[in-house]
């Protein structure tokens, strides 16, 4: 199994879009195709883990809790 996020073309596509939205917007700044692609890629690399992990996490203790639910229904 890899460790390494990979995100569709069309997914990627879109983010680099908002990055550059975003810069446009609240920053009043112009950012490029190239620099928002190497912003995203920074974040996927160092922050998307982090993120992931999470959303594992949740996951783990949402499944955890509907577990314990099921148990609940046993008859004695």
């Amino acid at each position: 199994m890899s460790n390494k996020i990979i995100l569709s073309k069309e997914k990627k596509e879109k983010m680099i879009a908002a990055i550059i939205d975003y810069f446009a917007k609240e920053r009043e700044e112009e950012m490029g195709y190239l620099a928002a692609t190497l912003i995203l890629d920074f974040f996927i690399e160092k922050l998307g883990p982090e993120f992931y992990n999470q959303g594992v996490y949740d996951s783990y203790r949402r499944m955890s809790e509907m577990v314990e639910d099921l148990l609940e229904i046993q008859k004695y």
